[in-house]
């Protein structure tokens, strides 16, 4: 089954981390990606540009209306994510749970709902 791992990090601690730590977490980022894929359990993983990069889109009574910037209402954003292969849950967890930014802020595991598109 397929699990997404969304990471969070809060807004409050953003940019605290010294340069020397924000190496060695991407360091061990690069690792836990080696090693997932060694095992045949990554499917993809990405981290995302600052939420000042980001455009919120809505759509009210069939209008678009865009907000630059990270106007969702949240004290966390979301920060990178890994697709991943598990047979459940549990196995899930175990492998989320070694997310080395999950230290400083918290991970979302969620279940893929394949969906199939009709012909």
């Amino acid at each position: 089954m397929r699990y997404i791992c969304l990471i969070y990090n809060c807004a409050d601690t953003d940019g605290t981390l010294t340069s020397e730590e924000t190496d060695e977490l991407v360091k061990a980022h690069f690792a836990f990606v080696d090693e997932l894929r060694r095992d045949g359990i990554m499917i993809h993983a990405d981290a995302l540009e600052t939420p000042v990069t980001a455009t919120v889109l809505r759509v009210r009574n069939n209008t678009l209306s865009a907000t630059d910037g990270p106007y969702v209402e949240t004290k966390e954003h979301l920060a990178g994510f890994y697709v991943i292969e598990a047979p459940d849950m549990v196995k899930a967890r175990e492998i989320a749970g070694r997310i080395p930014s999950a230290r400083y802020g918290a991970v979302e595991l969620r279940p893929v709902r394949m969906l199939t598109l009709p012909d």
